[in-house]
């Protein structure tokens, strides 16, 4: 069931979680071409500071999205904004959930503020920002 946007309470939150897999990275660089080598080749990330490849920054933060464009606010969203802050690499086999929370609601303009961030599945903070949103609609 879609969400008005009356519903939408500050503190308000959902999540949705996925681990990341080899496919997953090889797709979002043919889909973007971000072939870093970090991201595709195994010898060179070996070498690196992370010792093995490494999930795209934004294909991880883009599991934000897919919270807010069905779960909350849902649909009928716009995105108006998205800081991100990348604090800890993502691995092939690491589970990482997004969360979004309502943080400010601006009934006039029908515009929310939500805290973002995504974790693994240690709990540990791997992404951090916030989000601003329209929804339109309902």
């Amino acid at each position: 069931m879609e969400l008005t946007f009356a519903d939408i309470k500050v503190g308000d939150a959902a999540s949705f979680s996925k681990t990341m897999t080899e496919s997953d990275i090889v797709s979002y660089a043919g889909l973007t071409g971000d072939f870093n080598p970090i991201h595709i080749d195994a010898e060179y990330a070996r070498e690196s500071m992370f010792k093995e490849r490494i999930a795209h920054g934004m294909l991880v933060s883009g599991f934000i999205s897919a919270v807010l464009g069905t779960q909350l606010p849902g649909p009928n969203s716009i995105y108006l904004g998205q800081t991100l802050e990348f604090k800890l690499p993502v691995k092939i086999g690491d589970t990482v959930t997004a969360e979004v929370t309502v943080a400010e609601k601006r009934d006039d303009k029908r515009i929310l503020k939500l805290k973002t961030t995504v974790t693994n599945q240690r709990g540990e903070l791997v992404v951090d920002g916030s989000a601003v949103v329209k929804k339109v609609g309902l």
